[in-house]
Formats: structure tokens, C-alpha cells, sequence
């Protein structure tokens, strides 16, 4: 059995598209420039999310210049291109009504840009230098604007069980990977969700540790490629089979885990599994 990386990505803007990628630099926080930026709101810097706004999905990011600039667009607003401003005004933003200190504010043009576009008054804010905040779970590591963790860990393995169950069920279509927004797809082993054992693993030159299950909200829900809920799959099936108690009855897909060595991990990597939680 061999376990090899069947795809990257990474989300520059939190809540918003993804960009898959050959091969990716990792630092402490995750795949260079996962999750850097954040859409809060304009009058207390509270996070946005596709929780609350799944237009979010449909908004595409690119990364220009090695991370200098952005390029913003989404369906019926004019494209925005944005220059990155690392030192910018401070903000005070906060996520799940935990403060996470001072963001640098990116101006007003790209303010007004999202706020036409989620119809809500909001600012985008970048991690500043020096930006530190620790995640947790059995090898907490270190995280950017992710919910908690550096990187998320899926594999085809735990995709293809679900969509199994959801098509015995004769009335709903399977759900693409991308409802996960997973950093790291692994395939190989089929065992559906055996990413949940593996407690350390080498990807490349990149070693990764286990924090935790990673516990699902309602994103999953929504279509990635449009913007719209589309549920009630994948978490009505998941419910059948992925509860969660400890984690007060939360369903469950993927593993988060927190980087130990930075490195470089490219798809076709083989991951070698160093150690596995016994079952």
C-alpha cells in the first residue's frame, strides 16, 4: 500500500475559492499564503464566513507576485486588482467571539468590493508580520486565519465511502471533494477516513502531526462552484455515521494537523507514515 498526495490547494482569502496547486511551500501555518487574508465586518471585526455568507465560494482569488497583489473577482461585479499592503492600518478582528489581536487593514476600494458583493459592510484584513497564534489538539502547532489548525488532511478513501452511502440512499448526488476544502488530498489506502489514525507523516520534505478530527459545520453544504446551499448532503449522511460525542455530537471529515518540519510538498509525494494511532 502506498499513500500518495493526490491534491493540493490552498485559500488565500478565509471562506472564499481555493487554488489548487502542483507543489506548495510549508511553513508553521500551513501551505504559503492558505488562509493570510480575512473578510471581517466593517463595525466590530468579526470574521466572515460561508456559515453566514456561501456567495464567499464563488468568490475567486489570485495570488500575483508572490503575494504583493490579489486579484478579486466574482459573478456580476467588476474584477478588482489589489494591491497587498502587510503594514497597513491596524484592525482588532476576532473569530468565534475569540479576539485574535491587530489585522492590517487593505484600504477602501477592496472594502467597498466586498461589501457590494456579500451585501454587508466589511474590510479585508492580512495577517501583519509577526503574526502569532497557536492552535490545538494533540500537537497544536501554529495557524493563520484557519479556524484552528494549519493544514487539513482528506483522502478519495473517506470521499468515496460517503458518496457511497449518499447514493444507497436513491436521493441525493454525490459531493465533489471541494465541499471539504481540504489543503492535502491523500490517496492509496482504502480505508475510508484512515487519515484520522495517522499521527505523523512525511509529504516531501514537509512533516506533518495529528491535532485533531476535524469537525464540520455547515459549509459542506454549500456548492463551491456557485455560491448556493446545496444541502441537505453531505452532513445529512455524515450524521449516520460520523458523530462525534466528545465533540458535542459534531460530524466529522478529514483530520487537521499542525506542521513540524516546513518543507515542500508536491502531488505525487508519497507519504511515509511514521507513526499511527493503534485501533
Amino acid at each position: 500500500m502506498t499513500i500518495t498526495v493526490r491534491e493540493l490547494a490552498y485559500y488565500p482569502v478565509k471562506g472564499c475559492a481555493g487554488i489548487t496547486v502542483d507543489s506548495a511551500r510549508v511553513g508553521a501555518t500551513g501551505l504559503e499564503h492558505d488562509r493570510t487574508f480575512m473578510v471581517v465586518d466593517a463595525v466590530d471585526g468579526a470574521f466572515r464566513s460561508q456559515r453566514t455568507h456561501p456567495p464567499m465560494a464563488a468568490i475567486r482569488v489570485e495570488v500575483l507576485y508572490d503575494g504583493a497583489a490579489l486579484a478579486l473577482s466574482a459573478e456580476g461585479v467588476e474584477p478588482l486588482r489589489l494591491k497587498v499592503d502587510r503594514d497597513g492600518p491596524r484592525r482588532e478582528v476576532s473569530m468565534f467571539d475569540r479576539p485574535l489581536g491587530a489585522a492590517a487593514d487593505q484600504g477602501d476600494e477592496v472594502a467597498e468590493w466586498f461589501s457590494d458583493t456579500l451585501g454587508a459592510k466589511s474590510r479585508l484584513v492580512r495577517v501583519v508580520p509577526g503574526f502569532d497564534r497557536d492552535g490545538w489538539g494533540e500537537t497544536p502547532g501554529k495557524v493563520n486565519f484557519a479556524d484552528a489548525h494549519a493544514v487539513l488532511v482528506a483522502s478519495t478513501a473517506s470521499l468515496d465511502g460517503l458518496n457511497a452511502r449518499i447514493a444507497a440512499r436513491g436521493d441525493a448526488e454525490p459531493v465533489p471533494m471541494n465541499r471539504f476544502r481540504a489543503n492535502i488530498v491523500l490517496t492509496g489506502n482504502d480505508e475510508p477516513h484512515f487519515e484520522d489514525r495517522v499521527r505523523r507523516m512525511t509529504l516531501g520534505t514537509t512533516e506533518l502531526a495529528h491535532s485533531v478530527r476535524a469537525m464540520r459545520c455547515n459549509v459542506p453544504l454549500v456548492d463551491q462552484e456557485t455560491g448556493r446551499r446545496a444541502g441537505p448532503e453531505p452532513v445529512r449522511t455524515l450524521a449516520t455515521y460520523r458523530r462525534e460525542p466528545e465533540y458535542k455530537n459534531k460530524v466529522s471529515f478529514g483530520a487537521k494537523n499542525a506542521v513540524v518540519r516546513e518543507g515542500v510538498v508536491t502531488v505525487g509525494d508519497v507519504a511515509e507514515v511514521a507513526e499511527w494511532l493503534s485501533v
